[in-house]
């Protein structure tokens, strides 16, 4: 079983989780769902994704999982030194690339909990409820979780989007 830890959440995080924020309002306002993650590297650089399910015809194709495929040209050093910052907490999907990709802290502002309140189902089915905590929890390595943060923000790029 993974160790799952949490530390402060800075105001560093919260201006990197502001920015997912706004990727996130980039891939609704693109047609996708309002998903968005950056990673920032221990030197400081930063890779970014948005949600591409709809306009890639993909389903994988969430904020995290297409960072994940962004990170992958990093060695595993690097991302295990680097953070994840989401607007959205990881669903089952990406918490298992997240993890698969080595990535040593993740940092959410949304709550799947939240986020289960104003979805409930898309295309027909429901929303599969687990959180990133307990899925890291099942892993093999340690890794630090910290979210939800309070950024009204996260919860307002969903508003009208689900229902």
């Amino acid at each position: 079983m993974t160790l799952v830890t949490s530390s402060e959440i800075t105001a560093e995080d919260l201006a990197h989780l502001e920015r997912a924020i706004t990727l996130a309002w980039d891939a609704r306002n693109g047609g996708d769902h309002p998903f968005g993650s950056l990673l920032v590297t221990p030197d400081g650089t930063v890779l970014e994704g948005l949600n591409s399910v709809v306009t890639g015809s993909d389903p994988t194709g969430h904020a995290e999982t297409n960072l994940v495929r962004l990170a992958g040209r990093l060695d595993f050093a690097t991302r295990a030194g680097s953070v994840l910052y989401t607007s959205t907490e990881p669903c089952a999907m990406c918490a298992g690339a997240i993890y698969w990709a080595g990535i040593g802290r993740v940092v959410f502002a949304l709550s799947s909990e939240q986020l289960s309140t104003m979805v409930d189902e898309e295309e027909g089915v429901p929303p599969l409820n687990l959180s990133s905590r307990e899925v890291f929890g099942h892993g093999g390595r340690p890794i630090v979780v910290d979210g939800p943060a309070p950024l009204p923000a996260a919860t307002e790029v969903h508003h009208g989007f689900w229902r």
